[in-house]
């Protein structure tokens, strides 16, 4: 694989069995804490590594960098992806304990989260969920939980919600026959898979209308009806994810209201079912 389509890990990694002796042990002591090189100079990389300057300059041409400057900013783009790997460095605040940081971030997160979200587009998306044909949710990684969720939530009176894929399924069986009376819903949270900008690209040019889930670090997609970007900062390498959590409840419980009376129906026709079944 060129060196150009690896992330800074992979081309150590490639290079570790050939490097000189000298060169290994930077190599190891990056591999060690890769996120970290973003906020150290080639100097103090040296100092740090137990290596000479010129090792470290070696070290970053051997891996097809320019420059020292060149690998830094690679390490920094790789760390937006969300490797939980290049954002092992702690950063927790002095002071605080850990339950106190996770807290204060899960609280900011959902308060600017929603801050962003007026009213009249809470509203416009749940009527197009409460109207559409069908609804398709999709998420790959640690998005298909959120997936699975906010379908089963609005599955109470959305009968024909699907999350996706399914175990062992392809998506394009349930893409071929996307209208404009279908809604289709992508969580696209780091790290994403290339799939998702297809799926997005897919369900646009099929003229359905499209809610695209994220998180702040994500572009907007051309595709996308509306999108809904998350605050996910968190005091370690895992996103905090309360506020994505918190944008599910809101858009659930939105879809549940303006339901009406069909949606009334259908759950009265579910503890019917229940009952009937005698699950709960």
């Amino acid at each position: 694989m060129p060196n150009t389509q690896r992330s800074f890990v992979g081309r150590v990694r490639a290079q570790l069995g050939t490097l000189p002796a000298t060169e290994r042990r930077l190599a190891e002591f990056a591999l060690d804490f890769p996120g970290d090189l973003a906020s150290y100079t080639g100097a103090e990389l040296a100092d740090l590594a137990g290596v000479s300057r010129a090792t470290v300059s070696r070290f970053v041409r051997r891996l097809g960098y320019e420059s020292f400057e060149a690998a830094r900013r690679h390490v920094r783009d790789d760390k937006q992806t969300g490797s939980p790997l290049l954002l092992s460095a702690s950063t927790k605040v002095s002071g605080q304990s850990a339950v106190e940081a996770h807290t204060r971030h899960g609280v900011q997160n959902l308060t600017a989260t929603l801050a962003r979200l007026p009213d009249a587009l809470i509203d416009t998306i749940a009527r197009a969920i409460v109207d559409a044909r069908q609804v398709l949710v999709f998420g790959y990684r640690s998005s298909q939980a959120f997936a699975s969720y906010f379908r089963w939530q609005i599955l109470q009176v959305a009968e024909r919600t699907l999350a996706l894929p399914g175990p062992g399924e392809t998506v394009g069986e349930h893409l071929a026959g996307l209208s404009a009376q279908d809604i289709v819903i992508v969580f696209g949270l780091r790290r994403r898979v290339p799939q998702t900008d297809a799926i997005l690209d897919y369900a646009a040019r099929a003229g359905a209308r499209v809610l695209y889930l994220t998180d702040q670090q994500a572009p907007d997609h051309p595709g996308a009806t509306w999108s809904i970007h998350c605050e996910t900062s968190a005091p370690g390498a895992l996103d905090n994810h309360v506020a994505v959590l918190g944008v599910c409840g809101l858009l659930a419980t939105r879809v549940l209201e303006r339901a009406g009376n069909r949606g009334r129906k259908r759950l009265s026709t579910i503890e019917s079912a229940h009952d009937a079944m005698e699950e709960l």
